[in-house]
């Protein structure tokens, strides 16, 4: 019987990785969510020179600490997604494979996860139980992580809202890995039934406000990437808030994937218009229970477009300026707008208009933060005392 092989991951989206790796349970696969933080940007350096974009260095450098631990063996390979546009780090597969070759694994592959047709040789072999329970790891990754991102600095019982957490993310575990939990309807069940349970946490009424986030996802979604802002915050007593991954999932495909007339593009946008029902289903879930989140995605897209270009697709494209927008509408007027420094396509269409949209919304506090291996914890936390203090 051929083995299976360990497919090690790198830590890029806090809250859906722990789901999504069961998405690539086969009979093939392995999925193992790399936990490997300390040092990891300096060992990247040391394969890499520093002018590459700050993720990049971080993936590369928890790849080669995992291999070096000696942890995996036998069959092992990597995965990176890559969404193939203008961003750097989507197309720096090439680089780490000179960067494992540096460090001794220039043996091991790099599976690339992409819809582009990238590295047709090395691409991960996905089937239609994978992409099933891939979507239904991303809705429910969004909405455990806007819930809880919320409450938990409010928490009138401090350890509840992280208990909550753990129980939904086993039961969603089991849910995914057997099927059961990932049909529409079940999402939509479930959706209510998990924003009902995180509504019955006792909370204490305070003074500070909750804290948008946007910017270049794994600056956004990471903690690695953005030197764990959100405890920072919590410790200051404030709730934040970060639209769900299923944005800017709904954003790519539409943008991307659904752009032209050919039959694919017919398939890519029937599930567009899939995603946005299940989406809609755990927005309306999540308000009805007495939370906030920006609306779904087609009353998002037409709300931006007063904003931003809805022709601006290059990386984030019009995405980040829609989630100011949005956020602003839906759940708060101070937003931290964070980014990798030297990520030219994130500075261009996201830092970039900044400005713009100050103006053109007017009460909105924006507070840009740039995060790369030398970025001061104390200027970090000063950009965001603007927003908790103001």
């Amino acid at each position: 019987m051929k083995k299976k092989t360990t497919v090690l991951i790198p830590a890029m989206l806090d809250f859906h990785f722990p789901l999504l790796k069961y998405a690539f349970c086969s009979a093939n696969y392995e999925a193992v969510v790399l936990e490997d933080q300390r040092s990891i940007a300096y060992t990247g350096l040391k394969y890499l020179h520093n002018d590459l974009c700050y993720p990049v260095i971080l993936i590369t450098g928890q790849f080669i600490s995992a291999l070096k631990s000696g942890k995996y063996s036998g069959d092992v390979a990597l995965m990176i997604p890559q969404a193939g546009d203008a961003c750097r780090g989507s197309n720096y597969i090439h680089m780490i494979r000179k960067a494992l070759t540096l460090a001794g694994f220039g043996h091991i592959p790099i599976m690339s996860l992409n819809f582009k047709g990238l590295e047709k040789d090395n691409r991960l072999k996905i089937s239609l139980g994978m992409i099933r329970r891939g979507f239904a790891s991303v809705m429910y990754g969004d909405i455990l992580m806007i819930l809880r991102n919320q409450i938990k600095a409010y928490e009138k019982n401090c350890g509840e809202t992280e208990k909550t957490v753990a129980k939904w993310t086993e039961i969603l575990k089991q849910g995914i890995i057997d099927g059961t939990l990932v049909s529409a309807r079940k999402m939509k069940e479930t959706f209510s039934l998990i924003a009902k349970d995180f509504s019955t946490i006792e909370t204490v009424k305070k003074q500070k406000p909750i804290i948008g986030i946007v910017g270049e996802l794994y600056i956004k979604y990471c903690h690695l990437g953005n030197a764990d802002i959100c405890k920072y915050l919590r410790s200051e007593g404030c709730g934040v808030y970060i639209n769900g991954f299923s944005w800017y999932l709904l954003y790519y495909i539409d943008s991307h994937l659904a752009e032209n007339s050919s039959a694919e593009s017919s398939v890519f946008k029937a599930i567009t218009r899939y995603l946005a029902k299940v989406q809609s289903a755990m927005v309306c879930a999540v308000k009805e229970n007495g939370f906030l989140c920006c609306n779904s995605f087609y009353d998002f897209k037409e709300y931006s477009a007063d904003y931003i270009s809805l022709n601006c697709n290059i990386a984030d494209g019009w995405l980040i300026a829609g989630e100011i927008a949005n956020i602003h509408r839906s759940v708060t007027d101070r937003i931290a707008c964070v980014q990798p420094f030297g990520c030219m396509p994130n500075h261009v269409f996201g830092k970039g208009l900044y400005s713009s949209l100050q103006r053109k919304i007017g009460d909105v506090m924006l507070s840009s933060v740039d995060f790369d291996s030398g970025s001061a914890d104390v200027n970090i936390k000063n950009r965001l005392s603007m927003l908790i203090n103001m």
